[in-house]
């Protein structure tokens, strides 16, 4: 399963590699991986939720919705 998220407020490496981090912190994520210039991050796993990814983006600093 993969669901891609739009992530707001990355500025920098740094600001990438928390996003990458607490997304990967979240029960069935096998993998996130974070592009700083598309301000996108594609998220593989099992039985993701989008909810559950978004607030963990959020309660690290950052603006996160659902890529249409």
């Amino acid at each position: 399963m993969q669901i891609d998220l739009e992530i707001g407020g990355m500025t920098c490496g740094g600001c990438v590699r928390s996003v990458t981090r607490v997304l990967e912190a979240v029960p069935g994520v096998n993998a996130a991986n974070v592009d700083l210039e598309k301000a996108r991050a594609q998220i593989e796993g099992e039985a993701l939720d989008a909810a559950t990814l978004i607030a963990a983006v959020e309660d690290a600093g950052f603006d996160a919705r659902q890529a249409k």
